[in-house]
């Protein structure tokens, strides 16, 4: 993935690292090395010890007495937490969007479901998945309320990623139809309670089918 322009080097390993956690490439568990990551990165361990504050804010990662910082674990109480979080913060900051939403946003919005209707695997799925979020809720001009709901996304991705990497399967997101036609008809109450709905949808096995938010 391309650096982002003036992004800080600490920024960029907490960003990197955080793809590594959310895609599981680095398990729940796992010990982040200090000076492994900074010859890595061909930085001091200065940026290092940001890199690892940004992660234990998202809750990527936590740093423990004579073990050093490792990368958390997860557990459906915590999913279930996200996503209720998630349902209140998201429809709070699209209630906010709504009087400033384009036609241009939302052709936008409507170009990444459907690249996440046909994405071959689940990486592809949230990353478009993620970008449909952050069109619909820019628009509201909130950066504190915007950084909180991007840290969340992080950490319901992490599961996503846990229970569909072996069982990837594509589907058609009505949710992300409804809420873009109910901004274009300016129904911003229907739009934000099919949000709401959407993204605390808990993932989970129930009867043999998997569910997921998103």
């Amino acid at each position: 993935m391309p650096q982002p322009p003036g992004e800080t080097l600490a920024t960029r390993i907490a960003r990197t690292l955080a793809e590594r956690i959310i895609s599981g490439r680095i398990p729940p568990g796992a010990r982040l090395r200090q000076d492994h990551i900074a010859t890595e990165f061909g930085a001091s361990h200065v940026p290092v010890r940001e890199a690892f504050r940004r992660l234990e804010a998202q809750g990527l990662a936590e740093s423990l007495p004579r073990r050093g910082v490792r990368v958390t674990s997860f557990d459906i109480a915590e999913l279930r937490e996200v996503a209720e979080m998630r349902a209140s913060l998201e429809s709070l900051a699209l209630r906010h969007a709504a009087p400033n939403m384009t036609p241009a946003v939302l052709a936008e919005a409507e170009e990444a479901t459907a690249a996440a209707e046909s994405a071959p695997d689940v990486q592809v799925w949230e990353s478009a998945n993620r970008r449909f979020h952050r069109l619909i809720l820019t628009p509201c001009h909130m950066p504190r309320l915007l950084a909180t709901i991007d840290d969340l996304h992080a950490a319901s991705a992490r599961f996503l990623f846990a229970a569909w990497r072996q069982e990837w399967e594509s589907k058609t997101d009505h949710d992300h139809r409804a809420i873009i036609l109910a901004l274009r008809k300016g129904q911003t109450d229907m739009a934000c309670m099919t949000l709401a709905r959407h993204v605390g949808w808990i993932g989970r096995r129930r009867g043999g089918q998997k569910t997921m938010i998103s």
